[in-house]
Protein backbone atom coordinates (compact mmCIF):
# COMPACT_ATOMS: atom_id res chain seq x y z
CA UNK A 1 0.00 0.00 0.00
CA UNK A 2 1.47 3.36 -1.01
CA UNK A 3 0.86 6.55 0.81
CA UNK A 4 -0.89 9.36 -0.99
CA UNK A 5 0.45 12.90 -0.64
CA UNK A 6 -1.48 16.15 -0.91
CA UNK A 7 -0.52 19.80 -0.95
CA UNK A 8 -2.77 22.76 -0.28
CA UNK A 9 -3.03 25.56 -2.81
CA UNK A 10 -2.16 28.81 -0.99
CA UNK A 11 -4.71 30.85 -2.91
CA UNK A 12 -7.74 28.55 -3.26
CA UNK A 13 -6.94 26.46 -0.15
CA UNK A 14 -7.89 23.33 -2.11
CA UNK A 15 -5.89 20.10 -1.70
CA UNK A 16 -4.21 18.46 -4.71
CA UNK A 17 -2.66 15.02 -4.84
CA UNK A 18 1.04 14.96 -5.79
CA UNK A 19 3.50 12.23 -6.70
CA UNK A 20 5.97 10.76 -4.23
CA UNK A 21 8.89 12.64 -5.81
CA UNK A 22 7.15 16.06 -5.68
CA UNK A 23 9.14 18.83 -3.99
CA UNK A 24 7.27 22.00 -3.03
CA UNK A 25 8.44 25.39 -4.26
CA UNK A 26 10.34 27.15 -1.53
CA UNK A 27 8.60 30.37 -0.60
CA UNK A 28 10.83 33.42 -0.27
CA UNK A 29 9.32 34.13 3.14
CA UNK A 30 10.52 30.76 4.46
CA UNK A 31 14.13 31.89 4.18
CA UNK A 32 13.74 34.34 7.05
CA UNK A 33 13.54 31.36 9.37
CA UNK A 34 16.63 29.48 8.27
CA UNK A 35 18.62 31.20 5.58
CA UNK A 36 20.40 34.33 4.44
CA UNK A 37 18.24 35.01 1.40
CA UNK A 38 16.83 38.12 3.06
CA UNK A 39 20.27 39.73 2.53
CA UNK A 40 20.02 39.41 -1.28
CA UNK A 41 20.55 42.82 -2.87
CA UNK A 42 20.52 44.77 0.40
CA UNK A 43 22.18 48.16 0.51
CA UNK A 44 22.39 50.74 3.27
CA UNK A 45 21.01 54.26 2.92
CA UNK A 46 24.53 55.44 2.09
CA UNK A 47 24.78 52.84 -0.71
CA UNK A 48 27.09 50.30 0.95
CA UNK A 49 26.60 46.68 -0.09
CA UNK A 50 25.41 44.50 2.79
CA UNK A 51 24.12 41.60 0.70
CA UNK A 52 25.54 38.90 2.97
CA UNK A 53 25.72 38.27 6.69
CA UNK A 54 29.48 38.89 6.78
CA UNK A 55 29.22 42.15 4.78
CA UNK A 56 26.46 43.32 7.11
CA UNK A 57 28.51 42.45 10.21
CA UNK A 58 31.61 44.20 8.80
CA UNK A 59 29.60 47.31 7.91
CA UNK A 60 28.08 47.48 11.39
CA UNK A 61 31.49 47.11 13.02
CA UNK A 62 33.11 49.67 10.70
CA UNK A 63 30.42 52.31 11.30
CA UNK A 64 29.95 51.64 15.02
CA UNK A 65 26.33 50.61 14.61
CA UNK A 66 24.46 47.73 16.21
CA UNK A 67 21.16 45.90 15.99
CA UNK A 68 18.49 45.84 18.68
CA UNK A 69 19.22 42.20 19.54
CA UNK A 70 22.58 43.29 21.00
CA UNK A 71 20.62 44.85 23.86
CA UNK A 72 19.18 41.74 25.49
CA UNK A 73 18.90 40.84 29.14
CA UNK A 74 16.49 43.54 30.29
CA UNK A 75 18.45 46.50 28.86
CA UNK A 76 15.30 48.32 27.74
CA UNK A 77 13.58 47.88 31.10
CA UNK A 78 16.65 49.08 33.04
CA UNK A 79 16.86 52.25 30.95
CA UNK A 80 13.12 53.00 30.82
CA UNK A 81 13.30 55.43 33.75
CA UNK A 82 16.17 57.36 32.17
CA UNK A 83 14.26 57.63 28.87
CA UNK A 84 11.21 58.86 30.76
CA UNK A 85 13.24 61.62 32.51
CA UNK A 86 14.77 62.74 29.22
CA UNK A 87 11.31 62.83 27.60
CA UNK A 88 10.15 65.12 30.44
CA UNK A 89 13.15 67.40 29.80
CA UNK A 90 15.30 66.32 32.74
CA UNK A 91 18.63 65.40 31.17
CA UNK A 92 21.71 65.39 33.44
CA UNK A 93 24.02 65.78 30.44
CA UNK A 94 22.21 68.75 28.95
CA UNK A 95 23.76 71.41 31.23
CA UNK A 96 27.24 70.05 30.53
CA UNK A 97 26.58 69.94 26.76
CA UNK A 98 25.28 73.52 26.70
CA UNK A 99 28.23 74.79 28.76
CA UNK A 100 30.67 73.00 26.44
CA UNK A 101 29.11 74.51 23.30
CA UNK A 102 29.09 78.02 24.83
CA UNK A 103 32.77 77.64 25.73
CA UNK A 104 33.57 76.51 22.19
CA UNK A 105 31.69 79.45 20.67
CA UNK A 106 33.38 81.93 23.00
CA UNK A 107 36.83 80.53 22.20
CA UNK A 108 36.12 80.86 18.46
CA UNK A 109 34.96 84.44 18.98
CA UNK A 110 38.17 85.25 20.88
CA UNK A 111 40.34 83.97 18.00
CA UNK A 112 38.90 86.38 15.45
Amino acid sequence: MTRRRFIQDRVTLEFHEVTADHEPDSARTDSALWGDRHYDGLRTTDGADISSRSKHRDYMKRTGLTTVDDYGGGHWQRHAEQRERIARGVDPNRKHDIARVIAQLESKRGRR
